[in-house]
C-alpha cells in the first residue's frame, strides 16, 4: 500500500511521518517548496516533538514534491489535510479541499487503478457527500463507487502532542462511501496504531457532525469548570480543583479537560465550537448551550484582568508568563495569554512578557511592540505583578530569588495553579479558583450577605 498526503503543515507532515514510520511508502505533497524541500532533506518542515524522530526513522520510506499528479498516480491512497478557515459566518471554507480535489480528480484520468481519497480537514456537515464527492467526480471523470473510493477522517488531536494522537487515538472515526472504501482505510490504522483504539465507521455526515460534537462538548466541560473556579474566586474556603476532582469521579463526567484555569484557544476548539452553533442555526435549530459555552470563555481573560486590577493599582510592571495557548507549542491562535496582553497593553498598563515558544508569533500576531524578556526568571524579577497563563513545566522552576523583593512582597496570579508553595514564603501567591482570589475585600462581604 503506497499513500500519498496532501498538505504537510502542523498535522499532514506528522500523518506522513506517523505512516512512513509503520512501513508505508509516504509521497508528501505541498504547494509551499520550502516544506517539500525539507521533508526531502530529512528535515521536520514544522516543530512538533517526536516528528524529526520519526522522520529520522523513515527516511527510505518518505519523499515529498509540489506535484500532485505525481503523487497520486504512485499511490493507492490520498490523505487531504488542508486548511479549512472559519469564513465570516462561521462556517468552515472547503475552498482548498475543493482545490485539492480538482488535483486529485485529474491525475486519476491519468489512472484506472481503484483509489481512495481520505479528507481528513473538518469541514461542515454536508460537505464530503456534496460539493466535495461532486467536484472529486467531476474532475476524475468516474463516480464514486467501484473504481474510487472517498473517506471522512478527521485527527482528534492537539498541538504539542500530534504525534503521541496520532500513534495512540481514543478513536478512529471513519465516514465512508461505501465498505470497501472503509475496510482499506481501517486496515490502514490497524498497522499504524500503537493501541487498539474503537474503530467508528458511518456514513459522511454523521462522521461530520460527530467531529465537531467532540469538540465541542469538550469546550463545555471547559466553560463548565470556568464557570466553576470563577464561582469559588467569591467564596471564601472554596477551591475549584477539590470540586472539579471530585466531580470527575463520577463516571459520567470524567475528569479530563475538567480543570477550571484560562479559557480554552488555538486552532479548533474556538472555531468549531462557533461552527457547530452556525450550523444549528442555519439548519433551524437551536444551540444556546454552545452560544453559552463560548460567551464563558470569552469571560475568562474578563476575571484575570480583575485579579490584576484588585493588586496592582499603580503603574507597575505586569509580567505575563506564557502566550501560546497551550504548552510545548508556539501558536498563539485564540490564545487568552495574547489576549491578556493586548486587553493591558489598550488599558496603558506595562507589560514584559516570556514564553519558551511563542515569542516570534506572538509578534507577528500583535503587531504592536511589547518588552519581552529573555527568560521566565527575568520576567519575574522585571515585574512588580506576574500572571501565569500558560503551564510550561519550566514555570515551576524559577529559581526562588527571582521573586524575592527588598521591601513589598511581588504578587503571582497563577491560573493553573502550578506555583511550588515554597514561593509562597518570598512572594503573595493568588490562585484563581480558590476563595477571595478576586480580592480580599470582595470575598469577604460576598461570604457575610
Amino acid at each position: 500500500m503506497k499513500i500519498s498526503v496532501i498538505g504537510l503543515g502542523k498535522l499532514g507532515a506528522p500523518l506522513a511521518a506517523v505512516l512512513a514510520s509503520k512501513g508505508y511508502d509516504v509521497i508528501g505533497v505541498d504547494l509551499n517548496p520550502s516544506f517539500v524541500d525539507a521533508l526531502n532533506a530529512g528535515k521536520a518542515p514544522v516543530e512538533e516533538p517526536r516528528l524529526q524522530e520519526l522522520i529520522d526513522a523513515s527516511r527510505a520510506r518518505l519523499t515529498a514534491t509540489t506535484n500532485v499528479d505525481e503523487a497520486v498516480i504512485a499511490t493507492d491512497m490520498t490523505f487531504v489535510i488542508v486548511p479549512t478557515p472559519s469564513d465570516s459566518s462561521g462556517r468552515f471554507s472547503n475552498a482548498a479541499v475543493l482545490g485539492a480535489m480538482k488535483s486529485i480528480g485529474l491525475a486519476l484520468r491519468r489512472k484506472d487503478a481503484y483509489h481512495v481519497v481520505v479528507i481528513t480537514s473538518t469541514v461542515m456537515p454536508g460537505s464530503t457527500g456534496g460539493e466535495i464527492q461532486h467536484a472529486l467526480e467531476q474532475h476524475a471523470g468516474r463516480r464514486v463507487g467501484s473504481q474510487l473510493g472517498l473517506c471522512y477522517n478527521p485527527e482528534f488531536i492537539a498541538l504539542g502532542s500530534v504525534v503521541r494522537d496520532m500513534l495512540r487515538p481514543d478513536m478512529i472515526l471513519i465516514g465512508e462511501s461505501d465498505k470497501t472504501a472503509g475496510d482499506l482505510l481501517e486496515s490502514i490504522y490497524a498497522k499504524s496504531c500503537d493501541n487498539t483504539p474503537a474503530i467508528r465507521r458511518m456514513n459522511f455526515v454523521n462522521a461530520e457532525l460527530t467531529k465537531i460534537s467532540v469538540n465541542t462538548f469538550v469546550t463545555t466541560k471547559i466553560s463548565y469548570a470556568n464557570m466553576l473556579a470563577d464561582i469559588c474566586d467569591r467564596l471564601p474556603g472554596a477551591d475549584v480543583d477539590v470540586v472539579t476532582q471530585a466531580v470527575g469521579t463520577d463516571s459520567r463526567i470524567g475528569i479530563k479537560y475538567l480543570k477550571g484555569a484560562t479559557g480554552y484557544g488555538g486552532p479548533c476548539f474556538p472555531r468549531d465550537n462557533v461552527a457547530f452553533a452556525r450550523l444549528a442555526r442555519d439548519i433551524g435549530a437551536r444551540a444556546e448551550l454552545a452560544e453559552a459555552t463560548d460567551t464563558v470563555n470569552r469571560y475568562q481573560v474578563d476575571r484575570v484582568l480583575g485579579a490584576v486590577d484588585a493588586r496592582l493599582t499603580d503603574s507597575g510592571v505586569v509580567g505575563v508568563l506564557g502566550l501560546s495557548y497551550k504548552p510545548d507549542t508556539a501558536v498563539v491562535e485564540e490564545s487568552q495569554g495574547l489576549v491578556l496582553v493586548e486587553r493591558l497593553l489598550d488599558l496603558g498598563r506595562r507589560v514584559i512578557v516570556y514564553d519558551p515558544e511563542a515569542i516570534p508569533s506572538a509578534q507577528q500576531a500583535l503587531r504592536r511592540p511589547f518588552d519581552v524578556a529573555t527568560s521566565a526568571a527575568e520576567c519575574v524579577q522585571r515585574s512588580s505583578l506576574v500572571v501565569v497563563m500558560t503551564p510550561w513545566p519550566e514555570f515551576s522552576r524559577i529559581p526562588l530569588d527571582a521573586y524575592r523583593r527588598t521591601t513589598s512582597r511581588l504578587t503571582v496570579i497563577d491560573c493553573w495553579r502550578a506555583t511550588p508553595g515554597t514561593v509562597s514564603s518570598v512572594a503573595d501567591v493568588v490562585f484563581l479558583g480558590q476563595g477571595a482570589a478576586i480580592g480580599a475585600s470582595m470575598a469577604g462581604s460576598i461570604g457575610t450577605k
